[in-house]
C-alpha cells in the first residue's frame, strides 16, 4: 500500500528557518510541498522518510532564500492491484461508492464492481444488496474491504475553480488521480456482514455438538 520513491529536487529555505538545524529545515520545505500532493506517475505524497544528499546551499541574489539541491525518498501511497484494504463508506450515488481511509478519500467503487443484484436506493441514500431475499445495506460510516482493480490518473483542466454573481462554487476541480476498487467477492463489503454470518456458523456449529454430546449420554 506504501512505497518508498526517491525523489531530486532543488527547494528553498528561507531566512527565517535558519535557526533550525539544516536536516529539520530541509525536511520541513519538503513536507510543505509534497505531503498530500499527487505527483503524476508516482502516486500521493504522505511525508519525506529520509534525506540521501544535499548540497550546500546558495544564497539568492535580493531574495535571502537558500537554494539546496536535495535527493530525498518520500512516503507514497500506491496500492498495487489485487490489495485488500480496509476503509470506510464516504458517500453513495448513482454511480457508485465513495470510500474513506482516513489520510484520503481518492477511492471510488462504480456499481458495477459490486455484487450482482445490487440497486441504488435514493430514500435511503445508499447501495443495497438483495442477497437471496436479504437486504444488505452499505451504509454510510459502515467499515468496508475492498480489493483494488486500478488507478486511474485524469488530466486536470488550467481552472480551480468557478463561482457564480453570489460567489457559491459552481464548479470546482476535480482530482488527478484515484484507486478504483471492487467490492463483489466473498468477504468484501461491510465487515459486518461477514462478522454475523461466522457468529452464525458458531452457533450452528455448538448446537449440533450438543446434541452429539445428548445422545452419548443416553
Amino acid at each position: 500500500m506504501f512505497i518508498l520513491t526517491t525523489i531530486q529536487d532543488l527547494i528553498q529555505i528561507k531566512p527565517h528557518d535558519f535557526v533550525k538545524p539544516s536536516a529539520e529545515a530541509i525536511k520541513d520545505v519538503v513536507n510543505e510541498k509534497y505531503s498530500n500532493k499527487i505527483v503524476p506517475g508516482v502516486g500521493l505524497c504522505i511525508c519525506m522518510w529520509d534525506l540521501l544528499s544535499s548540497t550546500e546551499g546558495l544564497i539568492g541574489h535580493g531574495t535571502g532564500l537558500v537554494n539546496v539541491n536535495i535527493e530525498f525518498r518520500m512516503t507514497v501511497f500506491r496500492p498495487f492491484r489485487g490489495e485488500i484494504i480496509c476503509g470506510r463508506i464516504k458517500a453513495c450515488n448513482e454511480e457508485g461508492i465513495t470510500l474513506d481511509l482516513e489520510f484520503t478519500s481518492e477511492v471510488f467503487v462504480p456499481y458495477q464492481n459490486l455484487f450482482e443484484n445490487t440497486s441504488y436506493s435514493k430514500a435511503e441514500d445508499a447501495w443495497i444488496w438483495n442477497s437471496d431475499g436479504t437486504e444488505l445495506f452499505f451504509d454510510k460510516g459502515e467499515p468496508v474491504l475492498f480489493r483494488v482493480e486500478q488507478e486511474e490518473w485524469i488530466d486536470q483542466r488550467p481552472t480551480i475553480i468557478q463561482k457564480d454573481e453570489q460567489g457559491n462554487v459552481i464548479e470546482e476541480r476535480g482530482t488527478a488521480w484515484r484507486v478504483i476498487g471492487s467490492m463483489n467477492q466473498a468477504g468484501l463489503g461491510p465487515t459486518l456482514w461477514w462478522s454475523e454470518q461466522e457468529e452464525g456458523e458458531d452457533v450452528e456449529e455448538g448446537e449440533e455438538g450438543d446434541v452429539e454430546m445428548d445422545g452419548a449420554e443416553e
